[in-house]
């Protein structure tokens, strides 16, 4: 049984929930957080390379993730220098070859360079992957200081860099480029990069030819005493005059414009390609002096106020509401109209759990992809998993009803034969709908006194007119309710909220339509 001694605060107060709204994708809101599950599609979590079964494979660092259009997945196993496929329930390699060096009593994998079917080609720390409308994939790769692409018929090419760090412009493999992060696609086939570590973001054309688009900073820093790095800055304003500090993370609307993950400088960015203009849509903190990074942090928001720490991956809805994966705070924030909330995970809580809202917990999120249905994926870097957020809608066409309170289980409606009701500012139900719909057993001890058991053991006994009630697992505890149970038209009423988290469901109220909502 999950009944935690915490729950036994609440009933289910509409007063809780009255901040809830419909967003442009469909999702249900409540206190500002959407309502989701989060649940593992690929990876056990080792550290380590093997295919077949998606939840027995294993990933070193995934750092990137693409969704393509027959809904498979392609991840960037960034550490095991592979582009690994997900796709019904398995893992494959979709391109590069393995390399690698003993280390100790360990074989890993090591980066190498070669163009080639996708079978003998070679990658160097993988990271961001975009993919145009003839099913070709692009790769920002990393440690090769390139752009690669992946034909459908599974050839890989190097469409710019040449495997040597460096900053040129020019055509194909004159042009050079210092650790690329990620890489988006427009409609007539032009390739942005996001050049990170020289501080740029790049454009590659359909001929190949490459050309910077920022200011390249000249900022230098002391990092030691008479030791000096050349790092990132910060300006807003016309294209070929901002500054950027180690972009990482590209997505482009449905404009055609440019969101930019500004990691260094805690900042979402966006260039207008109508105006050629940057400005900062979110985030915010001090550049210093002496610092190499503005200092990360976390709050949400009007956009102007939130504050992020190391945000990489993004992505667009179609809603134009803008996914982040803020790294460091362990989250998915959400930016739309001017607002930044958390999607996913809670602020510097690592972990790897699954469940319902703020039960999820994230390692280092770099990346995320929707997929056609609004489904959100994540690379979990440092969970090594793949990850999926689904969304909580109403049932089609569910909408307010004659002014009584009604409950939905898992999308499916459970009917009372007395309604439920408001008492003292708590929504109560009869206690024997809501355990038969939670497949647990009711029996009644007296007349005034009912026991819920479930399968595993557990049980809970309540009394009509007494907030006590026991939880009884391993051993006997006492919880306290602050509404007693009752009896009106021969049935005992029960506080929806302490009853159903007891019995391990989820609730939230929807205002709009006067429903509870119960997921397991």
């Amino acid at each position: 049984m999950k009944l935690m001694k915490s729950i036994s605060m609440w009933g289910l107060t509409t007063a809780m929930f009255l901040g809830m709204v419909v967003p442009a994708h469909g999702a249900i809101y409540s206190e500002g957080r959407p309502l989701i599950e989060t649940m593992d599609v690929a990876g056990s979590g080792e550290y380590n390379e093997w295919n077949g079964n998606a939840a027995e494979a294993a990933f070193r660092h995934p750092g990137a993730i693409l969704v393509l259009a027959d809904g498979s997945l392609l991840v960037s196993d960034t550490e095991n220098h592979r582009i690994r496929a997900v796709r019904n329930g398995h893992t494959a390699v979709y391109a590069g070859t393995e390399v690698s060096v003993l280390t100790g009593e360990d074989r890993l994998p090591m980066g190498a360079y070669a163009d080639g079917a996708a079978g003998v080609s070679y990658f160097s720390s993988p990271m961001g992957l975009a993919s145009d409308g003839k099913g070709n994939v692009y790769v920002a790769d990393q440690g090769n200081h390139a752009v690669r692409k992946i034909s459908p018929d599974g050839n890989v090419t190097t469409i710019a860099g040449n495997g040597v760090l460096g900053d040129a412009d020019g055509k194909g493999s004159e042009a050079s480029f210092h650790t690329p992060s990620d890489v988006a696609v427009d409609a007539a086939g032009n390739v942005y990069v996001a050049d990170t570590l020289n501080h740029a973001i790049r454009k590659v054309d359909p001929a190949g030819n490459v050309t910077t688009l920022n200011a390249l900073s000249e900022r230098i820093v002391e990092v030691f005493d008479g030791v000096v790095e050349a790092t990132g800055d910060y300006r807003d304003g016309p294209l070929a005059e901002a500054l950027f500090n180690e972009p990482s993370g590209l997505a482009l609307d449905s404009k055609g414009n440019l969101y930019v993950s500004d990691t260094g400088n805690q900042r979402i960015r966006y260039i207008d390609f109508h105006t050629d203009t940057v400005t900062t849509v979110a985030g915010g903190g001090e550049l210093l002096a002496g610092q190499m990074y503005v200092s990360g942090a976390y709050r949400d928001g009007a956009a102007e106020e939130a504050r992020f720490f190391s945000p990489y991956g993004l992505a667009v809805d179609e809603g134009g509401g803008l996914y982040i994966a803020d790294s460091l705070n362990h989250t998915i924030r959400y930016l739309k109209d001017g607002l930044v909330t958390t999607a996913v995970g809670s602020a510097g809580e690592y972990g790897s759990a699954n469940g319902y809202e703020k039960q999820a917990a994230l390692y280092r999120p770099s990346d995320i992809a929707l997929d056609r249905d609004g489904n959100l994926y994540i690379a979990d870097t440092l969970n090594n998993k793949i990850r999926k957020v689904s969304f909580y809608e109403l049932p089609s066409g569910w909408e307010a009803g004659s002014g009584d309170i009604r409950v939905l289980h898992n999308q499916k409606e459970i009917v009372f034969d007395t309604a439920p009701e408001m008492h003292k500012g708590r929504i109560m139900l009869p206690v024997r709908a809501i355990a038969e719909a939670l497949e647990y057993s009711l029996k009644f001890v007296d007349q005034d006194t009912v026991t819920l058991s479930g399968p595993r053991g557990d049980a809970v006994t309540l009394s009509v007119g007494s907030i006590e009630a026991h939880l009884t697992q391993d051993d006997q505890t006492a919880l306290q309710m602050d509404v007693a149970p009752y009896i009106k038209d021969g049935r005992i009423y029960v506080p929806v909220r302490f009853i159903a988290e007891g019995l391990g469901a989820t609730v939230n109220w929807h205002a709009d339509t006067k429903t509870v909502l119960l997921r397991e």
